[in-house]
């Protein structure tokens, strides 16, 4: 991976860290709905356990996520953005 795109994750991650705590409003608001979620995790040809395990959250969540009970919050809503646009990027970045 590039440094740029690395160093444009990592920027992207803390903004949205800053905007949960709510030291930033977001400029625009961007929700997830399952089948994107789903879609993001087959694009990057990944069981649920393998993108689970690769975001940091638990499988549980991931289906949760999956299936609508529940939506993606903060980082893991902005990595999942990330991963829509550039699976490529995050793949890299995440599997080192």
């Amino acid at each position: 991976m590039k440094n740029e795109d690395f160093d444009k994750l990592v920027s992207s991650i803390k903004e949205a860290g800053e905007i949960k705590s709510g030291k930033t409003k977001p400029s625009r608001m961007y929700e997830v709905d399952p089948p994107q979620i789903k879609m993001v995790r087959e694009k990057l040809h990944a069981s649920q356990n393998e993108f689970a395990l690769m975001i940091g959250v638990s499988i549980r969540t991931l289906q949760n996520w999956e299936q609508g009970r529940r939506q993606p919050e903060g980082p893991a809503k902005a990595l999942l953005r990330i991963a829509s646009h550039n699976p490529e990027a995050v793949r890299d970045a995440l599997h080192g």
